[in-house]
């Protein structure tokens, strides 16, 4: 049976609590693997590499996270029909409808990497039917821009 254990710092890590639990395929029930659970020790791992990453990410001013975003793009795109298998395995969705649920969110990577920092504090409308995407400055995060898609459905 698959075992699933954590990511941590860019790599795959073993949980090392003993504890598991099932996952389930949606669709027939059946137990398609165990998750490791994690200690308090590997929570607090993951947190402080995550808050570490965050800053030299936030700081990044260069092409370098666009960059990162337009791999991510073209690896989505590669595998998609086997992500759309994996998300409608794991959330008991029609592959059909995993399909549209990576497209979206495909987009909004598309969108943002495409829209320079002068697009803060403004809403594009109809980027695709009944959905807007608006960005607004966040003060707690490193990176003066978060966006958001709106489904106006």
């Amino acid at each position: 049976m698959r075992t699933i254990g954590h990511f941590i710092g860019g790599r795959e890590v073993k949980g090392t609590s003993g504890r598991f639990a099932d996952v389930f395929e949606p669709m027939t029930g059946d137990v398609q693997a165990q998750v490791a659970l994690a200690s308090k020790a590997e929570l607090r791992a993951a947190v402080e590499n995550a808050k570490a990453a965050q800053v030299e990410w936030g700081a990044n001013q260069s092409a370098a996270p666009r960059r990162v975003m337009m791999k991510f793009l073209e690896l989505a795109q590669r595998d998609y029909d086997k992500l759309a298998d994996l998300v409608g395995r794991e959330h008991g969705k029609t592959v059909p409808d995993a399909k549209g649920d990576i497209q979206r969110g495909l987009e909004v990577v598309e969108f943002a990497c495409g829209n320079s920092a002068s697009d803060e504090g403004r809403i594009h409308r109809r980027r695709r039917p009944g959905i807007d995407i608006y960005s607004m400055r966040q003060p707690w995060a490193s990176s003066p821009v978060s966006r958001r898609s709106i489904s106006r459905r």
